[in-house]
């Protein structure tokens, strides 16, 4: 099972663990280390400052600089939050706790407007942002069939536009290419994201329990909370016309998450269904369909930089635990020269107990940000 971040209620101030100083102006990344307090939830790197939830729909923004608040906007109401997501061009910072959609101004550092849902929804809905628009896919309450798609306008929340739809919540949802996709399953569907139209649908017997997107590419896999010991294999998807594509062969193992880079290079998290905790990620070219390089034994958490891929050292090898590595995305772990893989210092926040997690500045980071779970604190480091 995924691991969750914990969220409660709201956090009007957070203490400042790390350094800072006249000299450090707010501009541009630089080193620094900050707490937080339990009731902080999942941070994100903008452009310039790093956002973080606090639950119940509540947001906290941090110097890029220092690490040191720079505005709080209070909690909404209580319920389930879901995912924050960042538009660093339009400048906010959008989540939902119940049946609210909320959205912070990133330079104002207030709250820039709020929006009822359809229901009042019993699990976290999913939010993605793309082109000046937040595409929400609802979770339905109990006894709810139909799961509601709404597109609305992010600088100020109007609605552009509601669909009921036939998808698992669960299935996840893609927006790219003025398209948003969704899936139930068992049929992928696209809709135009300027009127929510149907624009496409997948072929019958193409098994798509989970959407992962990156660049223009699109890929199915089996659902990372399936209880099941097969799962779908791997497939890449056209995206006009949603038929497959040649896709390399998978391990056969649970897919948990993935990334996939502007020239088509997926890395899945596949683990162990049955001795679950010690996975692997596993890098595919989807251009030319072949399998390029696996990295035992560390943990799903991971993003893309550039054209690296970054991640948390093997756990069980003292000589580099407790580290961030960068692995080029074709060489790997074995690469040499120029693409040979870096290592961070050793940080208390990269631990394994601590259940880490990456937060990446757009554009050509040069610094990246480890958020530890357990002990509760942010560490801005130099990108390895």
């Amino acid at each position: 099972m995924r691991r969750t971040w914990p969220v409660g209620v709201a956090v009007l101030g957070l203490i400042l663990a790390g350094c800072t100083g006249a000299s450090h102006a707010d501009s541009g990344w630089r080193a620094w280390t900050a707490s937080y307090s339990k009731e902080g939830g999942r941070c994100e790197a903008a452009a310039h400052l790093v956002v973080c939830r606090t639950g119940s729909g509540g947001f906290v923004g941090r110097s890029q600089a220092t690490g040191k608040v720079k505005w709080t906007v209070p909690p909404a109401e209580g319920g389930k939050d879901a995912d924050l997501v960042v538009d660093s061009s339009a400048e906010r910072a959008v989540t939902s706790s119940g049946a609210t959609l909320r959205a912070a101004d990133l330079r104002t550092g207030k709250a820039a407007w709020t929006r009822q849902l359809t229901y009042g929804s019993a699990f976290p809905v999913v939010i993605r942002v793309a082109g000046g628009t937040v595409y929400v896919l609802e979770s339905p309450t109990e006894g709810t069939k139909v799961i509601t798609l709404a597109a609305f306008r992010v600088s100020d929340g109007k609605p552009l536009w509601h669909r009921g739809v036939a998808a698992d919540p669960y299935g996840d949802m893609a927006v790219f290419g003025g398209r948003v996709y969704t899936s139930d399953g068992t049929e992928v569907t696209a809709r135009d994201t300027r009127t929510g139209d149907t624009v496409a649908t997948s072929p019958q017997g193409v098994e798509c329990d989970y959407l992962i997107t990156g660049g223009h590419y699109l890929v199915c896999t089996g659902s990372p909370y399936s209880a099941e010991d097969t799962f779908p294999p791997l497939r890449r998807l056209d995206p006009d016309t949603l038929r497959p594509l040649k896709t390399a062969e998978d391990t056969g193992d649970k897919p948990e998450r993935g990334v996939i880079s502007s020239d088509g290079v997926l890395v899945l998290y596949e683990d162990s269904a049955e001795d679950p905790g010690a996975g692997s990620w596993n890098a595919y070219d989807l251009v030319h369909p072949k399998r390029l390089w696996s990295y035992d034994n560390t943990t799903e958490e991971a993003e893309l930089a550039g054209d690296r891929f970054l991640t948390f050292t093997q756990g069980n090898d003292d000589a580099v635990r407790d580290r961030v590595i960068s692995i080029d995305l074709r060489a790997g772990p074995k690469g040499t020269g120029d693409a040979a893989p870096h290592l961070s210092p050793r940080y208390s926040q990269a631990r394994g107990g601590e259940y880490p997690r990456l937060a990446v500045p757009g554009g050509d980071p040069d610094h990246v940000v480890v958020q530890a779970g357990t002990h509760r604190s942010l560490r801005s480091i130099p990108l390895p």
